[in-house]
Protein backbone atom coordinates (compact mmCIF):
# COMPACT_ATOMS: atom_id res chain seq x y z
CA UNK A 1 0.00 0.00 0.00
CA UNK A 2 0.90 3.68 -0.46
CA UNK A 3 2.99 5.38 2.08
CA UNK A 4 0.62 8.83 2.16
CA UNK A 5 3.26 10.68 4.50
CA UNK A 6 5.34 10.56 1.23
CA UNK A 7 5.46 11.93 -2.58
CA UNK A 8 7.19 10.21 -5.46
CA UNK A 9 8.48 13.27 -7.34
CA UNK A 10 9.66 16.66 -6.69
CA UNK A 11 9.80 19.85 -9.11
CA UNK A 12 10.95 22.71 -7.82
CA UNK A 13 10.58 26.01 -9.70
CA UNK A 14 13.55 28.49 -8.84
CA UNK A 15 16.68 30.75 -9.74
CA UNK A 16 19.19 28.01 -9.66
CA UNK A 17 22.90 28.03 -10.58
CA UNK A 18 24.82 29.75 -11.65
CA UNK A 19 22.93 32.43 -10.03
CA UNK A 20 24.59 33.75 -6.62
CA UNK A 21 21.84 32.95 -4.40
CA UNK A 22 20.53 31.42 -1.01
CA UNK A 23 17.66 30.03 -3.60
CA UNK A 24 19.70 28.68 -5.70
CA UNK A 25 21.91 26.49 -2.85
CA UNK A 26 18.50 25.88 -1.08
CA UNK A 27 16.94 23.90 -4.02
CA UNK A 28 19.86 21.71 -4.16
CA UNK A 29 19.80 21.12 -0.92
CA UNK A 30 15.92 20.35 -0.94
CA UNK A 31 16.62 18.30 -4.23
CA UNK A 32 19.52 16.08 -2.48
CA UNK A 33 16.97 15.55 0.61
CA UNK A 34 14.53 14.26 -1.53
CA UNK A 35 16.52 11.96 -3.01
CA UNK A 36 17.97 11.21 0.26
CA UNK A 37 14.15 10.41 1.61
CA UNK A 38 13.44 7.86 -1.44
CA UNK A 39 11.85 10.44 -3.52
CA UNK A 40 12.31 8.91 -7.44
CA UNK A 41 12.42 12.12 -9.79
CA UNK A 42 13.85 14.87 -8.88
CA UNK A 43 13.28 18.35 -11.80
CA UNK A 44 15.01 21.52 -10.86
CA UNK A 45 13.66 23.79 -13.44
CA UNK A 46 15.28 27.07 -14.10
CA UNK A 47 16.33 29.96 -17.19
CA UNK A 48 18.20 29.43 -19.94
CA UNK A 49 22.57 30.24 -18.81
CA UNK A 50 21.76 33.12 -21.72
CA UNK A 51 19.00 34.89 -20.10
CA UNK A 52 20.96 34.59 -16.55
CA UNK A 53 24.00 35.94 -18.75
CA UNK A 54 21.70 38.60 -19.67
CA UNK A 55 19.99 39.24 -16.32
CA UNK A 56 22.94 41.41 -14.55
CA UNK A 57 22.39 39.00 -11.69
CA UNK A 58 25.57 38.21 -10.03
CA UNK A 59 26.56 34.57 -11.26
CA UNK A 60 29.15 32.12 -10.44
CA UNK A 61 31.66 30.25 -12.83
CA UNK A 62 30.10 27.42 -14.55
CA UNK A 63 32.71 25.46 -14.06
CA UNK A 64 32.68 25.82 -9.93
CA UNK A 65 29.22 24.35 -9.76
CA UNK A 66 29.35 21.18 -7.92
CA UNK A 67 27.86 18.04 -9.39
CA UNK A 68 24.10 17.23 -8.55
CA UNK A 69 23.40 13.89 -7.42
CA UNK A 70 21.68 10.55 -9.36
CA UNK A 71 18.13 11.00 -9.98
CA UNK A 72 18.52 15.03 -9.97
CA UNK A 73 17.61 16.72 -13.25
CA UNK A 74 18.08 20.23 -14.14
CA UNK A 75 15.50 21.44 -16.66
CA UNK A 76 16.23 24.68 -18.62
CA UNK A 77 13.36 25.09 -21.22
CA UNK A 78 13.97 27.74 -24.13
CA UNK A 79 11.16 30.58 -24.20
CA UNK A 80 7.89 29.87 -26.54
CA UNK A 81 6.81 32.04 -29.30
CA UNK A 82 8.47 34.61 -31.73
CA UNK A 83 8.42 38.10 -31.56
CA UNK A 84 4.99 38.96 -32.22
CA UNK A 85 4.95 37.55 -28.27
CA UNK A 86 5.47 41.01 -26.42
CA UNK A 87 6.14 39.09 -22.57
CA UNK A 88 5.80 36.06 -21.47
CA UNK A 89 7.38 33.65 -23.85
CA UNK A 90 9.98 32.88 -20.90
CA UNK A 91 7.26 32.24 -18.66
CA UNK A 92 5.03 30.23 -21.36
CA UNK A 93 8.26 28.00 -21.85
CA UNK A 94 8.50 27.61 -17.78
CA UNK A 95 5.49 26.44 -17.48
CA UNK A 96 5.17 24.12 -20.44
CA UNK A 97 7.87 22.63 -19.12
CA UNK A 98 6.61 21.96 -15.67
CA UNK A 99 3.03 20.58 -17.72
CA UNK A 100 5.12 18.21 -19.71
CA UNK A 101 7.19 17.02 -16.73
CA UNK A 102 3.23 16.27 -14.68
CA UNK A 103 2.42 14.46 -17.42
CA UNK A 104 5.96 12.01 -17.54
CA UNK A 105 6.24 11.48 -13.99
CA UNK A 106 4.52 8.74 -12.05
CA UNK A 107 2.50 8.63 -8.45
CA UNK A 108 2.40 12.16 -6.76
CA UNK A 109 4.43 14.71 -7.62
CA UNK A 110 5.18 18.25 -5.40
CA UNK A 111 5.59 21.32 -7.15
CA UNK A 112 7.73 24.11 -5.05
CA UNK A 113 8.78 27.44 -6.41
CA UNK A 114 11.00 29.27 -4.26
CA UNK A 115 10.84 33.03 -4.81
CA UNK A 116 7.29 33.49 -5.32
CA UNK A 117 7.15 36.72 -8.13
CA UNK A 118 6.70 35.35 -10.77
CA UNK A 119 7.59 31.71 -9.88
CA UNK A 120 4.14 31.17 -8.04
CA UNK A 121 2.54 32.17 -10.98
CA UNK A 122 4.03 29.70 -13.54
CA UNK A 123 3.90 27.00 -11.04
CA UNK A 124 0.11 27.45 -10.29
CA UNK A 125 -0.80 28.00 -13.78
CA UNK A 126 1.05 24.80 -15.37
CA UNK A 127 -1.23 22.64 -12.00
CA UNK A 128 -4.78 24.82 -12.92
CA UNK A 129 -4.16 23.77 -16.35
CA UNK A 130 -4.87 20.01 -15.58
CA UNK A 131 -8.49 21.04 -14.34
CA UNK A 132 -9.54 21.34 -18.00
CA UNK A 133 -7.53 18.97 -20.30
CA UNK A 134 -9.00 16.21 -19.69
CA UNK A 135 -6.39 14.15 -17.47
CA UNK A 136 -5.81 14.37 -13.42
CA UNK A 137 -2.52 14.29 -12.32
CA UNK A 138 -1.97 13.34 -8.17
CA UNK A 139 0.12 16.77 -7.23
CA UNK A 140 0.45 18.92 -4.11
CA UNK A 141 1.86 22.56 -4.36
CA UNK A 142 4.59 24.63 -2.19
CA UNK A 143 4.69 28.34 -2.54
CA UNK A 144 7.91 29.67 -0.95
CA UNK A 145 7.71 33.54 -0.01
CA UNK A 146 11.30 35.23 0.78
CA UNK A 147 9.56 38.50 1.73
CA UNK A 148 10.51 41.22 -0.59
CA UNK A 149 9.49 39.06 -3.80
CA UNK A 150 5.58 39.66 -2.16
CA UNK A 151 6.34 43.52 -0.29
CA UNK A 152 7.89 44.69 -3.43
CA UNK A 153 5.01 44.21 -5.93
CA UNK A 154 2.47 45.09 -3.03
CA UNK A 155 4.49 48.45 -1.81
CA UNK A 156 5.12 49.70 -5.31
CA UNK A 157 1.13 48.89 -6.35
CA UNK A 158 0.12 50.92 -3.35
CA UNK A 159 2.33 53.81 -3.95
CA UNK A 160 0.97 53.64 -7.78
CA UNK A 161 -2.13 53.05 -7.19
CA UNK A 162 -2.25 50.16 -9.02
CA UNK A 163 -3.56 48.05 -6.12
CA UNK A 164 -5.21 44.91 -8.70
CA UNK A 165 -1.24 43.43 -8.97
CA UNK A 166 -1.15 43.31 -5.09
CA UNK A 167 -4.25 41.00 -5.00
CA UNK A 168 -2.78 39.01 -8.03
CA UNK A 169 0.15 38.32 -5.38
CA UNK A 170 -1.73 37.57 -2.58
CA UNK A 171 -4.11 35.43 -3.98
CA UNK A 172 -1.87 32.96 -6.24
CA UNK A 173 0.53 32.87 -2.52
CA UNK A 174 -3.05 31.71 -0.70
CA UNK A 175 -3.56 29.30 -3.32
CA UNK A 176 -0.62 27.19 -3.18
CA UNK A 177 -1.69 23.44 -1.06
CA UNK A 178 1.06 24.98 1.64
CA UNK A 179 2.40 28.86 1.87
CA UNK A 180 5.43 29.27 3.49
CA UNK A 181 7.54 31.93 4.26
CA UNK A 182 11.31 31.47 4.70
CA UNK A 183 11.22 33.20 8.81
CA UNK A 184 8.97 34.71 10.88
CA UNK A 185 10.06 38.35 9.90
CA UNK A 186 9.86 37.34 6.59
CA UNK A 187 5.46 36.38 7.71
CA UNK A 188 5.12 39.15 9.56
CA UNK A 189 5.57 41.30 6.44
CA UNK A 190 3.90 39.57 4.87
CA UNK A 191 1.00 40.15 6.90
CA UNK A 192 1.40 43.58 7.45
CA UNK A 193 1.30 43.70 3.39
CA UNK A 194 -1.96 41.74 3.44
CA UNK A 195 -3.26 44.94 5.83
CA UNK A 196 -2.80 47.70 3.80
CA UNK A 197 -4.29 45.59 0.20
CA UNK A 198 -7.46 45.28 2.85
CA UNK A 199 -7.45 48.78 4.32
CA UNK A 200 -7.49 50.22 -0.02
CA UNK A 201 -9.44 47.14 -1.46
CA UNK A 202 -11.57 45.93 1.69
CA UNK A 203 -10.33 42.24 1.38
CA UNK A 204 -9.54 39.73 4.05
CA UNK A 205 -6.08 38.95 3.50
CA UNK A 206 -4.04 39.31 6.45
CA UNK A 207 -6.36 36.99 8.49
CA UNK A 208 -5.68 33.84 6.28
CA UNK A 209 -1.88 34.94 5.82
CA UNK A 210 -1.49 34.85 9.30
CA UNK A 211 -3.41 31.53 9.56
CA UNK A 212 -2.26 29.74 6.38
CA UNK A 213 1.58 30.61 5.77
CA UNK A 214 3.88 28.52 7.67
CA UNK A 215 7.57 29.06 8.35
CA UNK A 216 10.29 27.00 6.54
CA UNK A 217 13.37 27.74 7.15
CA UNK A 218 15.95 27.62 4.22
CA UNK A 219 17.70 23.96 4.25
CA UNK A 220 21.14 23.80 4.44
CA UNK A 221 23.46 20.22 3.92
CA UNK A 222 24.25 20.45 7.53
CA UNK A 223 26.46 17.27 6.70
CA UNK A 224 28.95 18.21 4.73
CA UNK A 225 29.81 21.63 6.92
CA UNK A 226 30.10 18.88 9.97
CA UNK A 227 32.96 16.73 8.03
CA UNK A 228 34.91 19.64 6.88
CA UNK A 229 37.11 19.42 10.32
CA UNK A 230 37.16 15.75 9.76
CA UNK A 231 39.71 16.53 6.68
CA UNK A 232 42.34 18.84 7.91
CA UNK A 233 44.88 17.98 5.37
CA UNK A 234 42.80 18.83 3.26
CA UNK A 235 41.53 22.03 4.83
CA UNK A 236 45.09 22.97 5.14
CA UNK A 237 46.43 22.21 1.27
CA UNK A 238 42.74 23.94 -0.01
CA UNK A 239 43.59 26.81 2.41
CA UNK A 240 47.40 27.16 0.97
CA UNK A 241 46.04 27.41 -2.86
CA UNK A 242 44.61 30.04 -1.65
CA UNK A 243 47.28 31.69 0.01
CA UNK A 244 45.30 31.60 3.09
CA UNK A 245 46.34 30.01 6.82
CA UNK A 246 44.12 28.81 9.41
CA UNK A 247 43.01 31.08 12.03
CA UNK A 248 45.10 34.32 9.41
CA UNK A 249 42.19 35.75 8.16
CA UNK A 250 38.82 37.48 8.32
CA UNK A 251 36.02 36.96 5.95
CA UNK A 252 33.07 38.30 4.70
CA UNK A 253 31.30 35.86 1.97
CA UNK A 254 27.85 36.94 0.57
CA UNK A 255 26.62 38.78 -2.57
CA UNK A 256 29.00 42.19 -2.90
CA UNK A 257 25.94 44.65 -2.66
CA UNK A 258 25.30 47.69 -0.70
CA UNK A 259 22.49 46.12 1.71
CA UNK A 260 25.65 43.43 2.95
CA UNK A 261 27.55 46.30 4.58
CA UNK A 262 30.84 45.67 2.51
CA UNK A 263 31.54 48.88 2.72
CA UNK A 264 31.26 49.48 6.69
CA UNK A 265 33.48 46.40 6.97
CA UNK A 266 36.27 48.19 5.06
CA UNK A 267 35.95 51.17 7.13
CA UNK A 268 35.71 48.93 10.32
CA UNK A 269 39.11 47.10 9.01
CA UNK A 270 40.90 50.53 9.27
CA UNK A 271 42.29 50.65 13.03
CA UNK A 272 40.57 47.48 14.11
CA UNK A 273 43.22 45.19 16.24
CA UNK A 274 43.23 42.16 13.52
CA UNK A 275 45.28 44.84 11.04
CA UNK A 276 48.78 43.92 10.97
CA UNK A 277 48.95 40.26 12.17
CA UNK A 278 45.37 38.99 9.76
CA UNK A 279 43.92 39.71 6.20
CA UNK A 280 40.59 40.49 4.82
CA UNK A 281 38.85 38.62 2.17
CA UNK A 282 35.73 39.62 0.27
CA UNK A 283 34.33 36.88 -1.26
CA UNK A 284 31.32 37.07 -3.63
CA UNK A 285 30.26 38.51 -6.52
CA UNK A 286 27.08 41.60 -7.25
CA UNK A 287 26.89 44.94 -8.16
CA UNK A 288 29.32 46.60 -6.23
CA UNK A 289 32.48 44.41 -6.63
CA UNK A 290 34.24 46.82 -8.86
CA UNK A 291 34.19 49.74 -6.09
CA UNK A 292 34.51 47.21 -2.94
CA UNK A 293 37.82 46.13 -5.40
CA UNK A 294 39.12 49.46 -5.70
CA UNK A 295 38.58 50.05 -2.20
CA UNK A 296 40.68 46.95 -1.24
CA UNK A 297 43.63 47.64 -3.43
CA UNK A 298 43.86 51.10 -1.72
CA UNK A 299 44.60 49.40 1.40
CA UNK A 300 46.85 46.71 0.74
CA UNK A 301 45.62 43.66 3.06
CA UNK A 302 42.48 43.57 1.76
CA UNK A 303 41.66 40.40 -1.46
CA UNK A 304 38.21 40.24 -3.45
CA UNK A 305 37.70 36.97 -4.48
CA UNK A 306 35.08 36.16 -6.87
CA UNK A 307 35.36 32.76 -7.65
CA UNK A 308 34.87 30.45 -4.60
CA UNK A 309 33.96 27.12 -5.50
CA UNK A 310 30.57 25.54 -3.64
CA UNK A 311 33.55 23.06 -1.99
CA UNK A 312 35.70 26.11 -0.92
CA UNK A 313 32.91 27.79 0.39
CA UNK A 314 32.74 25.63 3.90
CA UNK A 315 36.33 25.41 4.28
CA UNK A 316 37.15 29.05 4.41
CA UNK A 317 34.27 29.64 7.08
CA UNK A 318 35.52 26.68 9.22
CA UNK A 319 39.31 28.30 8.89
CA UNK A 320 38.73 31.89 9.09
CA UNK A 321 39.72 34.14 12.41
CA UNK A 322 36.60 35.49 12.05
CA UNK A 323 33.69 35.55 9.84
CA UNK A 324 31.44 39.00 8.99
CA UNK A 325 27.88 39.80 7.27
CA UNK A 326 27.52 43.37 8.27
CA UNK A 327 23.83 43.25 6.92
CA UNK A 328 21.55 46.51 6.92
CA UNK A 329 18.22 47.36 5.87
CA UNK A 330 17.81 48.70 2.32
CA UNK A 331 14.73 50.19 0.55
CA UNK A 332 15.93 47.49 -2.08
CA UNK A 333 16.59 44.81 -0.05
CA UNK A 334 16.56 43.51 3.54
CA UNK A 335 17.71 40.29 4.82
CA UNK A 336 14.94 37.88 5.83
CA UNK A 337 17.47 35.17 6.69
CA UNK A 338 20.87 34.94 6.72
CA UNK A 339 21.79 31.34 4.94
CA UNK A 340 24.92 32.44 4.78
CA UNK A 341 25.29 32.47 8.86
CA UNK A 342 23.99 29.40 9.27
CA UNK A 343 26.33 28.13 6.98
CA UNK A 344 29.48 29.82 8.79
CA UNK A 345 27.51 28.60 12.21
CA UNK A 346 27.72 24.64 10.77
CA UNK A 347 30.94 25.25 9.58
CA UNK A 348 32.38 25.69 13.17
CA UNK A 349 36.23 26.45 13.51
CA UNK A 350 36.92 28.96 16.24
CA UNK A 351 36.03 32.11 14.33
CA UNK A 352 32.85 33.82 15.69
CA UNK A 353 30.15 35.05 13.26
CA UNK A 354 30.11 39.27 13.61
CA UNK A 355 27.19 40.48 12.28
CA UNK A 356 23.85 42.39 13.11
CA UNK A 357 20.01 41.89 13.69
CA UNK A 358 18.68 43.19 10.52
CA UNK A 359 15.33 41.37 9.26
CA UNK A 360 15.71 37.51 9.73
CA UNK A 361 19.15 37.14 11.06
CA UNK A 362 18.59 36.62 14.55
CA UNK A 363 16.58 33.44 13.43
CA UNK A 364 19.37 32.50 11.57
CA UNK A 365 21.68 33.23 14.31
CA UNK A 366 20.28 32.64 17.63
CA UNK A 367 21.91 35.19 19.30
CA UNK A 368 25.45 32.79 18.83
CA UNK A 369 27.22 35.87 17.47
CA UNK A 370 28.71 39.22 18.20
CA UNK A 371 26.31 41.41 17.13
CA UNK A 372 26.60 45.11 16.51
CA UNK A 373 23.98 48.21 15.23
CA UNK A 374 23.30 47.68 11.62
CA UNK A 375 25.56 50.52 10.07
CA UNK A 376 27.36 51.43 12.58
CA UNK A 377 31.06 51.40 11.91
CA UNK A 378 32.36 51.78 15.51
CA UNK A 379 30.19 49.49 17.04
CA UNK A 380 31.52 47.01 14.06
CA UNK A 381 34.96 47.67 14.83
CA UNK A 382 34.22 47.33 18.13
CA UNK A 383 33.27 43.62 17.26
CA UNK A 384 36.24 42.71 15.16
CA UNK A 385 38.66 43.85 18.14
CA UNK A 386 36.35 41.76 20.70
CA UNK A 387 37.27 38.85 18.49
CA UNK A 388 40.68 38.91 18.09
CA UNK A 389 40.71 39.48 21.99
CA UNK A 390 38.65 36.17 22.86
CA UNK A 391 40.22 33.25 24.48
CA UNK A 392 40.76 30.41 22.49
CA UNK A 393 37.86 28.29 25.07
CA UNK A 394 35.78 31.07 24.66
CA UNK A 395 35.85 31.13 20.77
CA UNK A 396 35.47 27.44 20.86
CA UNK A 397 32.27 27.57 23.32
CA UNK A 398 30.67 30.09 21.42
CA UNK A 399 31.20 27.98 17.91
CA UNK A 400 30.06 24.62 19.33
CA UNK A 401 26.58 26.47 20.64
CA UNK A 402 26.66 28.14 17.20
CA UNK A 403 26.84 25.17 15.78
CA UNK A 404 24.03 23.12 17.74
CA UNK A 405 21.83 25.86 17.53
CA UNK A 406 21.89 26.14 13.61
CA UNK A 407 21.50 21.93 13.24
CA UNK A 408 17.48 22.80 13.08
CA UNK A 409 18.35 24.07 9.49
CA UNK A 410 19.42 20.36 8.07
CA UNK A 411 17.98 19.87 4.59
CA UNK A 412 16.62 16.55 5.67
CA UNK A 413 14.75 18.18 8.63
CA UNK A 414 13.51 20.56 6.55
CA UNK A 415 12.58 18.44 3.86
CA UNK A 416 10.96 16.02 6.55
CA UNK A 417 8.51 18.62 7.83
CA UNK A 418 7.63 19.94 4.95
CA UNK A 419 6.47 17.37 4.22
CA UNK A 420 4.84 16.31 7.14
CA UNK A 421 2.88 19.53 6.73
CA UNK A 422 1.58 18.21 3.88
CA UNK A 423 0.48 15.04 4.68
CA UNK A 424 -3.24 15.61 4.36
CA UNK A 425 -2.96 16.83 1.01
CA UNK A 426 -0.80 13.99 0.02
CA UNK A 427 -3.09 11.74 1.20
CA UNK A 428 -6.00 13.32 -0.40
CA UNK A 429 -3.84 13.95 -3.76
CA UNK A 430 -3.17 9.93 -3.97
Amino acid sequence: MKNTQAIDNLIILVRADPIICGHSTEARNLAEAAISAGVQDVHIVSYPLDILEQSGLPLKPVESISKYSHGIHINRPEPIGNYKVLDGRVSMGISGCIVDLLHSLNGTTMVMDLYLVPHGFMAMEAVRSFDVCGKTVDVVTVGEAVGSDITNVVGNALVEGRVGAAQLVLSNFLSHDLPVAVSQFTKDLIVEAGEKVDEVMGTAFAQRLSDEVKISYPAIDAESYLAIEENPDELYELLKRRGLSKDGYVMFLSRIAPAKGVDDLLNAWEGCRFRGDKELIICGNGPAKDDIAMRAADLGDVRVLDDVSDLEKGALMHGCAAWCLPSKPKTEFVETFGIAVAEKMLAGGLGPVITTRTGGIPEASGGHCLEHKAGDVNELRACLDKACEMTEPERRALSQKAREFALQFDRNRIFARLISSLSDKIAQAV
